[in-house]
């Protein structure tokens, strides 16, 4: 063959466009199987109960699916004939898909016959690139052909298009003859692609016979590898500098023999060519081996080939080959019976070697430059072992040790492979700065010396070769100094075709005649891809993308990972991989998508696992922390009392009480508590939080941190509303103050995790508790602001309108008052100031103000009603009806406001105490609001100061709860009547035996809470209404002093028992109105007798307090 024949070839372009091509198609192929296998993804024209018929009919028909012929064609292509637009639109991708795999067969049998007839032989150690892209080609085609002939609907599509396109242009595409042809061939692949390939059986079995010298160094076991120290940089110390090279083929030969070497024999030769095994006994030993080494092998994406069945499927169908079928048997049984194991054993080591080299390279990352090839040969194996596992995995058979097919330190094997690939990354500038000075001063004298030696060298190939030495000797340090682009495309196109012209029948120049220049220019290619290409080298050799269509098996690999103590420092390598699922990507196939759910999964348990843990000790330090709160003091106080006064000691069947902090008490450093083993976990799962601090996924940014911080808001709301312990039958919740110590621990625990983990807790506890002060949380579910609230609405206030607790001014607090029906609560437990301050600081305003508007909704609803009393009796001209129902609804009013006020008054306090120089000018510009001010800016300053809990002389909140579009001199009306029905009736509350005053706990029925009722109902209607609140108050003081006094013209001992109580609600209104003073009280009602009906009040105090039992008091005596 001459060298313009060779040249015109152009088999190296041809090659590498070819397998590209090839692979797109494979994907594409192996996409729409996928999609008609799935009941979701399934095409409608496939699931269309309307097209049934037609299906049916094309696939028993097929190829000829004649429409014009007799009445039954026509009945079942009629669902065609209607839709025949919709039908070509939606089957043509389908059918172009079909035609790419007919053109792609047709340039891959000429491309064989080309290479049959003018390459003389392949060998890997010199023709290298050629070899290892002509059997990549020949393993793609096969994958192409099995995998259409697995696609069951490939008829259907393609006889659905062609009637609709015959339809409507009259005639049949021009393709589809070949096309259908192709199709009904290819039924029984493996006989057609036998046919394909028997001329080309020399060339073939050539190409794999040139592995047998390298093929057994692939498939060593860990104990040669473990003598052999392989991928160890310590092992010679002295040779540390040295640059890394392999005795039998290139470095660019290494991820060539690891990751692709298994497929060739079994699935190229000896499947394609079986003669070859019966005629050359290297071919049948090497067969053996292949089949020896695995079980399964891969096609594309998840399809795997059963390569024992499908060998014995093959040899069986042709004759001569029955000892054959017994080998496959027995090789059969030895893979199951060893592989397991020495995989399992290659794994183990390769754990250590990884771990090793990377420590080495972290500390020293100058060697990266001279060791390259090191790092990527650990990933070649590394990756080699994983995709085994994988597959076999899927797929595990019937043996008697199936643990051999798990590994449950999976994680620690990707952790390093994750760790080495960031590490040449990192320095990557080493490595290139490395490897430009080592062309430039070393491969390009060493390659223009070899060019100097060859005693022949033709015109064309001397070009390339010169272009190859001043290519490498124009190299310069300052071109990596200046960041410049490197690009060594071309020089690799050209040794590719170099490969090619060498190689043909009576070359020129024979490269097999010149192994020394084979031998560096491989070399050099794999030095040039360091330099320009190492991002695509990365990916050949680690890129493990094909676990995103194995979510099973990488599920269970992670499960198995995370159930590991030991491994779980490793296990964020699961989600990291997930960003190599984009590389396997293809543009023939933009529609095959890569779901995110592996990695938002495992993103998901790592940081549910991590939040178990860290909540856990969060549990266990409030556990301690509530052993020192007060009420558990009493328990030691009391033993110390015992022990001091000599009391006698507690009988040997009771168990001593251990006093807080016991549990730090260690007798010996080997104990391990059960806090020792929560934090030794929390450290191994944080350390995996620092593999990185964010990468990327499908275009998406992914950040651990946020995850555990997500995991952990969500967690903690849960556990912050489950303490509060809420039961509404049995009125039960947790102290404020209890529940504020809890949440308090709980944050200081949080606080430790800052030591294992760069995490703001800071804006995680802001955020669980800000969602706390609102009703839901941003999950939609109930916070303590909800489930408080409710109490204090439900049980506590409800109680007090019973009058089963009682207000008490002097405690500031809500007391219980003895009674038949005890209740499950002490209400002074959650309503003296210190719980109440608790509570402020717990749900904080915001909280305070929903719970103010609850206020506001009851109050609103005692008020609707009484108005319409007063109206009815009133217009009806009877006798003053209702006056106990008023006077109830208004004390209950009042008993809201007093609980209100006293929120206000603690939260007032809390606030103080955090943010005091915004607290002083609120304070002010409350102050400076006058009775002159306009009313809408007086409520708006009011609204202000309410929410940052001062009190105020009119209440905004109340105001706008009562406020209605109802006519105002209506309304006005209304009030005054109110007003007046409730001056009318405070005579009433003389003959209640619970309204007498103490001066501890005010009147045992809470009418004195009726003085606040009313000046804040007053002040608040009569500001809506626009109307004089002081005058208006003045006029209520004069009607009810009136109908006071004419409470003490009375003669009946029984109707004035409790009159002196009565007596001091008019003096409780004036001094906590704002609008009302002493002076005005005087004027319309004697100061002696409330000073007289004090002194009554305290007297029969007295006596109740000596004498309980007695029916009478000093009060009864008096005239």
């Amino acid at each position: 063959m001459s060298d313009t024949m060779a040249y015109q070839q152009k088999l190296a372009e041809k090659l590498t466009i070819l397998n590209e091509r090839g692979n797109g198609v494979l994907i594409r192929v192996n996409y729409i199987k996928k999609i008609c296998s799935d009941p979701k993804l399934r095409p409608s024209l496939l699931t269309d109960k309307i097209m049934d018929p037609a299906v049916k009919y094309i696939n028993k028909k097929f190829p000829n699916v004649d429409f014009r012929g007799n009445n039954v064609s026509i009945q079942h292509l009629t669902s065609i004939q209607r839709q025949k637009a919709e039908v070509m639109s939606a089957a043509s991708s389908y059918y172009d898909s079909f035609l790419d795999v007919m053109e792609f067969r047709v340039n891959i049998l000429s491309l064989a016959l080309s290479i049959n007839l003018h390459i003389e032989w392949h060998f890997p150690s010199i023709n290298f690139d050629l070899t290892k892209i002509y059997l990549d080609l020949i393993v793609t085609y096969t994958s192409v052909i099995i995998m259409l002939s697995r696609l069951d609907d490939k008829k259907a599509l393609v006889g659905m298009y062609n009637c609709a396109y015959e339809m409507t242009n009259g005639t049949c595409d021009s393709s589809y003859p070949r096309l259908s042809q192709m199709l009904i061939e290819y039924e029984q692949p493996w006989k057609k692609l036998h046919e394909d390939f028997g001329p080309h059986t020399r060339l073939v079995t050539s190409a794999v016979l040139s592995l047998q010298m390298v093929y057994p160094r692939r498939n060593l076991p860990a104990d040669q590898w473990r003598r052999a120290q392989l991928l160890s940089l310590l092992s010679a110390p002295a040779n540390m500098l040295d640059p890394a090279r392999c005795d039998t083929v290139s470095g660019a030969c290494a991820p060539l023999i690891v990751c692709v070497l298994p497929v060739w024999p079994a699935a190229v030769s000896f499947l394609l060519c079986p003669s070859s095994v019966n005629s050359h006994p290297p071919s049948l030993e090497l067969w053996k081996a292949a089949l020896r080494s695995g079980l399964y092998l891969t096609l594309t994406r998840d399809e795997a080939l059963n390569i024992h069945k499908v060998s014995e499927e093959v040899f069986d169908s042709h004759k001569g080959y029955g000892k054959r079928i017994a080998d496959i048997k027995e090789c059969r049984e030895h893979a199951i019976q060893n592989n397991g194991a020495l995989h399992r054993e290659r794994r183990g080591f390769l754990r250590g070697a990884l771990k090793e080299l990377f420590n080495v390279l972290e500390d020293e990352p100058g060697l990266l430059g001279p060791k390259a090839l090191y790092v990527f040969m650990a990933l070649a194996f590394t990756r080699d072992e994983v995709l085994w596992l994988v597959r076999h995995s899927e797929n595990i058979p019937k043996t008697k040790t199936p643990e051999d097919y798990v590994d449950n330190k999976m994680a620690e094997l990707l952790f390093y492979m994750v760790k080495l690939k960031a590490l040449v990354v990192k320095h990557s500038y080493v490595i290139q700065r490395y490897h430009v000075q080592y062309l430039a001063q070393f491969d390009a004298l060493v390659l223009n010396d070899t060019i100097q030696n060859m005693y022949v060298c033709p015109e064309e190939e001397s070009i390339l070769t010169s272009s190859f030495v001043s290519t490498l000797s124009a190299l310069s340090i300052k071109q990596v100094q200046n960041k410049e682009k490197f690009d060594f495309r071309a020089l690799r196109l050209d040794w590719l075709r170099l490969q090619a012209y060498c190689s043909v029948n009576k070359a020129p120049l024979p490269l097999k005649e010149y192994p020394d220049l084979a031998k560096v220019m491989n070399t050099i290619q794999f030095h040039t891809r360091l330099v320009d290409n190492m991002e695509d080298l990365l990916l050949e050799t680690s890129e493990l993308s094909v676990l995103c269509f194995y979510p099973r098996v990488f599920e269970k690999m992670f499960q198995q990972s995370s159930e590991e103590p030991s491994v779980k420092r490793y296990i964020m390598a699961f989600p990291y991989i997930c960003s190599d699922f984009i590389c396997c990507a293809h543009p023939l196939c933009p529609e095959e998508s890569k779901s995110m759910r592996l990695c938002v999964s495992s993103m998901q348990q790592i940081a549910k696992l991590t939040a178990n843990v860290v909540l856990d000790i969060c549990a266990e330090q409030c556990n301690l922390n509530d052993q020192l709160l007060p009420k558990n003091s009493a328990k030691t106080i009391s033993t110390a009392r015992n022990k001091k006064l000599k009391k006698p000691v507690p009988k040997k069947g009771e168990v001593e009480m251990e006093k807080p902090g016991a549990e730090s008490v260690r007798k010996d450093r080997a104990v391990v508590t059960n806090m020792d083993k929560m934090h030794l976990t929390l450290t191994e799962l944080c350390s995996s939080y620092d593999l990185c601090s964010d990468f990327i996924v499908s275009d998406h940014i992914i950040n651990p941190a946020e995850f555990l911080l997500s995991h952990l808001e969500t967690r903690l709301s849960e556990i912050i509303v489950k303490m509060a312990n809420n039961s509404p039958p049995s009125q039960e919740i947790t102290r404020p103050s209890d529940l504020l110590a809890a949440v308090r621990s709980y944050s200081a625990s949080l606080h430790t995790i800052s030591g294992y983990i760069n995490l703001d807790v800071s804006r995680l506890v802001k955020s669980i508790l800000l969602q706390q002060t609102q009703p839901l949380d941003s999950q939609g579910s109930k916070t303590i602001t909800s489930l408080y609230t409710n109490w204090y609405l439900e049980s506590l206030l409800r109680h007090a309108s019973g009058s089963l607790i009682a207000h008490s001014p002097t405690m500031q607090c809500f007391i219980n008052q003895p009674s038949d029906s005890d209740l499950s609560f002490r209400a002074d437990e959650f309503s003296d100031i210190s719980e109440l301050q608790s509570l402020a600081q717990l749900i904080g305003p915001y909280g305070l103000k929903y719970l103010s508007e609850n206020l506001m909704w009851h109050i609103t609803s005692q008020v609707s009603l009484s108005p319409f009393l007063t109206l009815c009796s009133l217009s009806l001209s009877l006798p003053l009806v209702g006056g106990e129902n008023v006077l109830k609804r208004m004390t209950i009013i009042g008993v809201i406001l007093s609980f209100k006020a006293m929120a206000q008054d603690c939260l007032n306090d809390v606030l103080h105490k955090h943010c005091p120089y915004l607290m002083g000018p609120i304070g002010s510009l409350r102050d400076f609001v006058s009775p002159e001010t306009d009313t809408k800016v007086t409520l708006n300053v009011f609204e202000l100061a309410s929410a940052a809990g001062f009190s105020c002389d009119i209440d905004p909140a109340l105001v706008s709860a009562i406020a209605n579009k109802t006519s105002v001199d209506e309304e006005y009306k209304l009030t005054c009547l109110l007003l007046v029905y409730i001056a009318v009736s405070l005579p009433s509350l003389a003959l209640d035996p619970n309204s007498l005053y103490n001066k501890a706990n005010g009147h045992n029925n809470n009418i004195h809470c009726l003085a606040v009722a009313v000046n804040q109902l007053a002040a608040s209607m009569f500001t809506i209404q626009g109307k004089d609140i002081e005058q208006q108050l003045e006029e209520f003081l004069l009607l009810a002093s009136s109908t006071l006094l004419q409470l003490g013209q009375t003669v009946e001992r029984v109707e004035s028992k409790n009159r002196d109580s009565v007596y001091l609600l008019l003096h409780m209104i004036v001094e906590q109105s704002p609008f009302l003073s002493q002076d005005t009280l005087e004027g319309c009602f004697p100061y002696v007798l409330l000073r007289n009906a004090y002194r009554s009040v305290y007297k029969s105090f007295c006596f109740f307090n000596l004498f309980p039992s007695s029916q009478s008091s000093p009060a009864d005596k008096v005239s």
